[in-house]
């Protein structure tokens, strides 16, 4: 059976948690000049619905804004930003690495992203080849994705979720992946650190060489 990886690559690879309640506290203020914290955004919209977390969010403070609106503006409005981020900043080499790493065993890796992927794909394009897919996925849900997206994901790869791992920028991720059945790994940032990994196969601050050893380990490649 092929083994494979899928990387939640806006909130593992990279701090998409940060950047995404960044463009929502701009995007609330230009809105309605809504107030928005980290405290708020626990509450209504983190692991949450789009337009679930945002109908109850505009009751709260009492805005006329409708949130069907906002749940379409929003996301667009992330992307765009989180496209502008990867195409300013390029690939960290250690994540490259990382990459590199696993293929190298012949796990078949699949990277994840919200941003808009012919725009992005020339950044990754050193990287990607046979074994090495980039992988668009939308989501209504802030800040992660539900389980059925890992499966899609997986799926691009043509890997199985028994036989896959998942590296999530979230606990919410973490959670929705072992939902689905993969192996499930944490990356963890200030911005989510509040969150439950619990159930992860390993909790980190960032993915590197360690990490990639791990991660053979774990899905039993031997050197």
């Amino acid at each position: 059976m092929e083994k494979g990886i899928v990387i939640e690559y806006d909130f593992a690879a990279i701090d998409g948690a940060q950047l995404l309640f960044d463009t929502a506290k701009a995007f609330f203020a230009k809105l309605d000049n809504l107030q928005f914290d980290s405290g708020l955004e626990a509450r209504f919209l983190a692991g949450q619905n789009y337009l679930l977390g945002l109908t109850q969010y505009f009751q709260s403070l009492k805005t006329k804004k409708t949130a069907q609106k906002a749940a379409k503006e929003l996301p667009l409005a992330f992307q765009k930003a989180l496209t502008q981020k990867i195409k300013d900043e390029g690939l960290d080499d250690k994540f490259v690495k990382f990459v590199k790493a696993m293929a190298e065993k012949g796990v078949k890796v699949c990277i994840s992203t919200r941003a808009n992927v012919e725009q992005v794909e020339p950044v990754f394009k050193d990287l990607l080849s046979d074994d090495v897919k980039l992988h668009f996925e939308n989501s209504v849900t802030y800040g992660n994705v539900k389980w059925d997206a890992w499966v899609r994901a997986a799926q691009t790869i043509g890997t199985q979720p028994g036989a896959t791992l998942v590296v999530a920028g979230s606990g919410f991720g973490v959670r929705s992946a072992l939902i689905a059945r993969f192996f499930a790994i944490g990356v963890q940032t200030p911005h989510t650190e509040w969150q439950d990994y619990s159930g992860a196969n390993l909790v980190t601050e960032s993915l590197d060489a360690n990490v990639a050893k791990f991660c053979q380990k774990l899905m039993r490649i031997e050197d």
